[in-house]
């Protein structure tokens, strides 16, 4: 229990800067889709750009971050040592990625489709090299368990981005797309200074022995990653490709991301987990109890990210208002695309089976599978479908990975999930979500008082089997001083 203890006190750090960081970056969107209108197509500009940016970061990094937490922990080689190799050997390529980009600058610009706006594509290559050189270090503080300097650092790139933002989208009434670009450039520049310090005072020595073994550990994490990525953005990146009219591929990418954005809650909450959860797996991978914690904290995951689904479905009336007007004909995707975070959740907790007995390659095997799933579905239904198509790959991509994980897992390396009590959360989340969809109440504030009196009764659900107030130790200290 202490270990669980351990594990929340780092998940509610890192949630600083990753689920209130994330929410205070919303801001971008209302003043993105106001700045923008859906027709204009500069929306879907910004959702198409920052989906290759993701799938290069994973490409830049080819699983290192998680390799250097594996050799870091295993008792055997130097930590500072393992810093530095995997330090050396990702910004190598980050450093030859960016020189060979700006070098072919126009020729790539015109393949991605920005053949008008090459600078778009040339600023965020720097961008995307500093963040990759960046993993490492922020690596780095996560396994000194320096939360703090994470997540100050993290939200100082926030707060500057939605300041610049702010100044020229709403206060200079701007709207041209490329200082969205401009303006990430200056942020990470600014995070990439403040980090100077963790690029410092120890020796650069680049193991060519241990690094052959990181790259043997870390490179089937490179297509488990890429894999990974693609199930997230694979529909952003093939939209323009496949959707019968170029003009209006960008207007309707547009609606789709901003309508997913109201979904990225749950990737807020997995994100956050996944920075305590990481380090504290591999840290308690020599325990006897393990096991016992892992189904533990899957458990309980699953119950919260349940919550925060019913919590966004309950209130879309209201959210619906952090973009613009011209966007909401995409709110259909956001219950589609939460269920598939959640699918996205569980395949990530599901996934430490195989990186505690170094056979990481299931897990390409895995993410390969359910990318597969999503790109057919994406090629297939997209030119009929538009993003609806988008939205139920996604969905069918992450479930397929998911049950595929937690079924060779079972023989490869067992844990006792407790399914029972797992599948009445879900089940009872089913029957209050349709409760509240299917209940016709025309007036806004009785259709958010009956949903509320839903979410408290999931609520007390938790309190009732899995939470009692008890256990709070505030609430013991309030009742004890009374």
């Amino acid at each position: 229990m202490a270990n669980l203890k351990s594990l929340a006190k780092e998940t509610a750090i890192y949630g600083l800067s990753s689920i209130v960081g994330r929410f205070l970056n919303y801001l971008l969107v209302p003043v993105y889709t106001m700045a923008m209108s859906a027709q204009s197509g500069g929306y879907g500009v910004v959702t198409n750009v920052y989906a290759w940016v993701a799938l290069t970061l994973v490409l830049l990094t080819f699983g290192m971050e998680t390799g250097f937490f594996r050799f870091a922990n295993n008792g055997k080689d130097d930590p500072m040592c393992v810093y530095s190799t995997t330090l050396i050997s990702v910004g190598g390529v980050s450093l030859t990625f960016l020189a060979l980009g700006l070098m072919f600058l126009r020729p790539v610009a015109g393949l991605l489709g920005y053949e008008a706006h090459p600078e778009y594509v040339g600023i965020m290559m720097a961008v995307v090299a500093m963040d990759a050189i960046q993993s490492i270090p922020f690596a780095y503080l996560r396994y000194k368990k320096r939360p703090i300097k994470f997540a100050a650092l993290k939200l100082l790139f926030i707060f500057l981005n939605i300041a610049l933002n702010l100044v020229y989208y709403v206060g200079m009434k701007g709207s041209d797309v490329g200082y969205a670009f401009l303006f990430n450039l200056v942020c990470t520049s600014t995070v990439m200074l403040c980090l100077v310090p963790e690029l410092r005072g120890f020796r650069y020595v680049l193991d060519r022995a241990l690094l052959r073994r990181m790259l043997s550990y870390s490179l089937p994490l490179l297509v488990l990653g890429l894999a990974g990525i693609l199930n997230q953005v694979a529909d952003k990146i093939i939209f323009p490709y496949v959707y019968p009219d170029a003009a209006g591929a960008k207007v309707q990418l547009g609606i789709y991301g901003a309508a997913s954005k109201i979904a990225m809650i749950m990737a807020m909450l997995t994100q956050a987990f996944r920075y305590a959860y990481e380090p504290f797996v591999f840290g308690k991978s020599r325990d006897k109890d393990n096991r016992e914690v892992y189904a533990v904290a899957m458990k309980y995951f699953i119950i919260f990210t349940l919550l925060a689904f019913l919590t966004v479905m309950f209130y879309l009336d209201l959210l619906k208002f952090m973009i613009g007007h011209d966007y909401w004909a995409g709110l259909y995707v956001v219950p589609i695309v939460m269920a598939a975070e959640i699918f996205m959740g569980v395949y990530f907790n599901l996934s430490f089976w195989y990186k505690l007995i170094d056979e990481t390659r299931w897990g390409a095997y895995f993410s390969l599978t359910g990318c597969v799933v999503l790109v057919l579905i994406n090629v297939l239904f997209i030119p009929r479908y538009s993003y609806m198509a988008c939205a139920w790959a996604g969905f069918a991509g992450y479930g397929t990975a998911m049950l595929l994980s937690y079924l060779v897992g079972q023989k490869k390396y067992p844990i006792r999930y407790d399914l029972k009590a797992i599948g009445r959360y879900v089940l009872l989340a089913a029957v209050l979500y349709a409760a509240a969809e299917y209940v016709p109440i025309e007036n806004l504030w009785l259709r958010l008082g009956w949903r509320t009196l839903l979410l408290l009764i999931f609520a007390f659900y938790i309190v009732k089997h899995d939470l009692p107030l008890k256990r709070i130790p505030l609430l013991n200290r309030l009742v004890a001083k009374k």
